[in-house]
């Protein structure tokens, strides 16, 4: 006999959905405060405003916005994994050349070429372990993110 897990139906409007995003985002900046210098905070912005509007029509299947996936991501690497700005623009940035029509020249024109270097390999990282190279992986994370 198979369990079946109830999810709760995603039901924001879009007034509660632009406080729910923005309170991921407060979020996200409280566990980077230690971490910020003189104009991060306007990095991260950027970076946070670029992926928001690149997936502000894409959906979870819970129906949840995309946007809270990077998020989510941007903050695990801040917190559980201790990585810094840098890594957590990346974050809210992975899946923007993927799945929308953000390009690599958008990334390098914002944020220069170690980002850019960064979100490509993310991007192409899961071709990494797609073809069973799991220590290429490991090899590609330990020499590309900070």
């Amino acid at each position: 006999m198979e369990a079946t897990i109830d999810i709760p139906k995603y039901n924001l409007n879009e007034e509660e959905e632009k406080k729910e995003i923005l309170r991921h985002y407060r979020g996200l900046l409280r566990v980077l405060k230690q971490k910020l210098k003189p104009g991060d905070k306007q990095l991260l912005r950027t970076a946070f405003e670029m992926a928001a509007k690149a997936h502000e029509t894409m959906r979870r299947k819970s129906g949840e916005p995309y946007i809270l996936h990077p998020l989510a991501v941007a903050k695990i690497c801040v917190e559980e994994i201790g990585l810094g700005v840098r890594s957590t623009i990346c974050a809210l940035l992975h899946d923007t050349v993927e799945d929308t029509d953000i390009t690599l020249d958008d990334i390098q024109r914002e944020f220069g070429s170690e980002v850019t270097k960064i979100v490509d390999g993310l991007t192409k990282i899961s071709t990494v372990m797609d073809t069973n190279s799991t220590q290429q992986a490991e090899n590609f994370k330990r020499s590309y993110l900070p």
